[in-house]
């Protein structure tokens, strides 16, 4: 980690000002040993097959023509690649410059291909279905990007919270009784909503009110949501599962014309309500924290609470209320395991969604448009050891399983670098 401190010039006043950049050599050294992985990989390793690339699917009114690949050679034009964009973060590191986003992006879709080309090439079946990847890694992104637009806004607003894995839980089995007793899954997604919020008051009542340290508040809640849900489930929903674990779930509705666009119709705009929901809570959660008084005021109480008190903003208050609001966005989430997915609810069925959903949080710098892209990363993660399964690919499924949670640790400890949270989150605001 480097840090230089530059003056600049205001044109106004000719002061000089001091800027501070810190610079990391995470991302060459990551670059480094992702390429000569896929060195490895791709060229030693690699296979003389094809790789096909399915793009359109059997129900698309336009179909496209599938891409063919041979693997040897789509991966020594990675490889070549890789080394490229390696050198020049290497470069932009030694000139005290920062890696932009767009160079990692090009760097990891570059890889992405030559491992699919790898993977399809060494094979039993040599075709990679695009739209069913791509679809079914949103579908697996979903509960996560309600969940990390929950960690966003209760972080931001100075409260951090790792029961988001609880909150999702306690939606999921809400909307599953719910929805199961009234026949009806909006009551279920309402219901779901107001089971996050209630886990939501008890996080915040022993953080803001008793000052009792969040990160003990937030896992003491998990293990309890855990915990009940576990015991109603063996006790009261296994034996009355007709009655009480049987929901409805949403139909997917496709929209007109935007469901017929290749590749990424099916994606996007064949979806369920709850999707549909999330596009808007994701646009209106990054409007309003930036753009609104409200997202002014939950970021200054978040940042520096005796400064936002001074000027007349109650810090309990917006905590408490905002704390609360993100439960029941974490809630809805959680409603998609059972409303949207499986049908039915189980034991533990979110699985430490909540916990990569934090994750996303600090990889997305607790901005929900980065956000939300971390979680769909980790959402492509999990789908894609569902989708090397089917074809038949020679990585070990027991590396499969790990996938997802070794690219949330690598991206995390990675590629991030030197990020910085809400000044306050996680701090008590002691009024006086």
């Amino acid at each position: 980690m480097t840090t230089i401190t530059a003056e600049r010039e205001n044109p106004s006043s000719k002061n000089r000002l001091a800027t501070t950049i810190v610079v990391s050599w995470k991302a060459p050294i990551a670059f480094a040993a992702i390429t000569v992985l896929a060195f490895v990989l791709f060229i030693l390793a690699g296979t003389d097959g094809e790789a096909v690339f399915r793009i359109s699917d059997t129900a698309d009114i336009v179909q496209l023509p599938s891409i063919t690949l041979n693997g040897l050679v789509t991966g020594i034009i990675v490889v070549v690649v890789l080394a490229l964009i390696t050198a020049i973060s290497g470069l932009l590191v030694r000139e005290k410059r920062r890696v932009p986003l767009w160079l990692m992006v090009i760097f990891a879709v570059f890889f992405l291909t030559g491992f699919l080309a790898w993977a399809a090439a060494g094979a039993s079946i040599h075709v990679i279905p695009l739209p069913g990847l791509l679809t079914g890694a949103l579908s697996l992104s979903v509960p996560l990007i309600y969940g990390a637009l929950c960690g966003v806004l209760s972080e931001r607003v100075g409260v951090v919270n790792i029961a988001i894995e609880g909150q999702l839980l306690a939606g999921a089995f809400t909307s599953a009784v719910v929805a199961t007793a009234t026949g009806n899954p909006y009551i279920g997604l309402l219901a779901a909503g107001v089971a996050g919020v209630l886990v939501s008051f008890v996080l915040a009542a022993f953080t803001i009110k008793y000052f009792v340290e969040q990160v003990i508040v937030g896992v003491v809640l998990n293990v309890l949501v855990i915990g009940l849900t576990s015991f109603l489930f063996s006790q009261v929903l296994a034996p009355n599962a007709e009655t009480l674990n049987s929901p409805p779930r949403f139909a997917r509705i496709e929209i007109p014309i935007l469901g017929d666009i290749p590749l990424i119709g099916p994606m996007f705009f064949r979806q369920t309500i709850i999707v549909y929901l999330m596009y808007v809570a994701v646009i209106a959660v990054y409007i309003g924290l930036f753009h609104t008084r409200w997202g002014l005021r939950l970021r200054a109480v978040g940042e520096h609470p005796q400064a936002a008190d001074t000027v007349g903003i109650n810090v309990a208050r917006t905590r408490f209320w905002n704390v609360s609001l993100a439960g029941a966005i974490a809630g809805v989430g959680g409603a998609f395991f059972t409303l949207g997915s499986v049908g039915a609810f189980n034991k533990e069925m979110t699985a430490g969604a909540g916990f990569i959903a934090l994750a996303a949080v600090i990889f997305g710098q607790w901005d929900p448009i980065k956000a939300t892209l971390a979680a769909l990363l980790f959402g492509f993660a999990s789908n894609l050891q569902n989708t090397l399964g089917i074809i038949g690919s020679p990585v070990p499924s027991e590396f499969m399983l790990m996938l997802p949670y070794v690219i949330t640790i690598f991206a995390v400890a990675g590629l991030v670098g030197k990020v910085r949270g809400p000044a306050a989150a996680g701090t008590p605001y002691i009024k006086g």
